[in-house]
């Protein structure tokens, strides 16, 4: 059996991907060592392509989740280290295109290939199949990953944080309202407050936005919080 169709049968049985174009994916799994076309530039754009594909998983798991926590999360997870373990599990390796000498040193077990190997597979599944090919198969193969994947508590914003231990105690939500925006519309500035009902606690913070003013409000609430065994 040809290598193409080799290939082809692993695509289908280890991601459950049909391939319109096998020779895109032997370019993907081509390392630079064993000369052109190699994956170098299915790497560049499968990065961008992975990038937004964990985001947007990320955005809409992690609703609550500020900037801050979104951007670092979503560098756990496209990590060289993460990419490659999650390239080992597919056995990936056995499938690279080396030259002489990243074979006698083991290059398909090296980290770094193997990582980018897995982001040029990403970046030829969205030319071969588009984007929501490339989001079905890559987010089928960081499953495990994604799935293990929590946001730590010094990571989430204050709102979470106190929807969180309220949820934990059976008591309802808080209520966020907005009492007052003030200033020019360029430069506007919120005030928002916070209220927790069953325990008479209640907040009232400012911010250049209402999601802002919330989270501070918020903030304030949970250092009013009393400590609870």
């Amino acid at each position: 059996m040809e290598r193409g169709e080799q290939l082809s049968g692993w695509l289908r049985e280890r991601l459950g991907y049909e391939p319109r174009n096998p020779a895109l994916f032997h370019t993907a799994l081509t390392h630079r060592s064993a000369g052109s076309p190699n994956n170098e530039r299915l790497e560049l754009l499968g990065d961008a392509v992975l990038g937004l594909i964990v985001v947007q998983y990320l955005y809409e798991r992690f609703d609550s989740a500020d900037e801050g926590s979104l951007s670092r999360l979503r560098a756990h997870i496209v990590s060289g280290a993460s990419l490659a373990q999650i390239a080992a599990s597919l056995a990936l390796g056995q499938w690279l295109v080396l030259g002489a000498g990243e074979l006698k040193t083991g290059g398909d077990r090296r980290e770094s290939i193997l990582a980018n190997a897995l982001e040029a597979l990403c970046g030829a599944l969205y030319l071969d199949g588009g984007l929501p090919a490339a989001r079905e198969v890559m987010l089928r193969a960081l499953g495990p990953a994604l799935e293990r994947l929590e946001l730590p508590v010094e990571l989430k914003d204050a709102k979470t944080r106190l929807q969180e231990l309220l949820q934990a105690r059976g008591l309802s939500l808080p209520r966020y309202r907005i009492v007052a925006v003030e200033g020019a519309l360029h430069a506007q500035v919120f005030r928002v407050t916070c209220e927790v009902e069953p325990l008479s606690m209640r907040a009232t913070a400012s911010g250049s936005s209402r999601r802002r003013a919330e989270q501070a409000a918020a903030a304030l609430v949970l250092a009013r919080l009393p400590p609870w065994g």
